[in-house]
C-alpha cells in the first residue's frame, strides 16, 4: 500500500538520506543533519511517499511571506527514486502539497527548477506551473554548491 505523510523530526528526515543522494551523491549524514538543524526553526517540513516503510519519493516545502504574493507554499528538492519514476509518486506528493498549501490559506505554490530539467518541466506544467520570472543566483562559494 502506498502511503503520504509528513516527516515530523529531524530523526525521521535523516532516516531517508538515501533518496536525497540520489539528486545530490556528495551530500554527508553531517551535513544533512547541520542543514536541517539550519532549516527546520525557519517553517521548513518534509513530505514523503512510501510503500510500506520503502521511500519512494521527497519533498522538502517552506511556508512564508512574500509581499508580492503573501503566504505562500514552496516546493523544494523533489525527488523520486529512480526505481519509483513514472509511477504516479511525484504526482501524489504535488497533490499533498497543494492541499496543505490550501489548508493554511496559501495565495500560491512555488517551485525552482534547474533549466536543463525538461522532463520535470513538462510535469509541472500538466501540474498547472508556469513560469513566473527568473531566478538569479551569484554564486559565493562554488565547493558548497551541490
Amino acid at each position: 500500500m502506498i502511503t503520504v505523510r509528513e516527516l515530523t523530526d529531524k530523526e525521521e528526515m535523516l532516516k531517508y538520506i538515501l533518496v536525497l543522494k540520489e539528486l545530490y551523491p556528495s551530500l554527508t549524514p553531517e551535513e544533512y543533519a547541520t542543514e536541517l538543524d539550519q532549516m527546520l526553526p525557519h517553517n521548513y517540513g518534509q513530505v514523503g511517499v512510501f510503500e510500506e516503510e520503502r521511500c519512494l519519493g521527497l519533498s522538502g516545502f517552506w511556508i512564508g511571506t512574500k509581499l508580492w504574493c503573501g503566504k505562500y507554499l514552496e516546493l523544494d528538492n523533489i525527488i523520486v527514486s529512480e526505481k519509483s519514476r513514472s509511477q504516479g509518486v511525484g504526482k501524489l506528493i504535488f497533490d499533498f502539497l497543494h492541499k496543505k498549501a490550501l489548508e493554511h490559506d496559501c495565495t500560491m505554490l512555488s517551485l525552482d527548477s534547474y533549466t536543463s530539467n525538461f522532463k520535470a518541466h513538462k510535469f509541472f506544467y500538466n501540474e498547472g506551473y508556469s513560469p513566473k520570472g527568473f531566478h538569479f543566483i551569484n554564486i559565493l562559494k562554488e565547493d558548497k554548491v551541490r
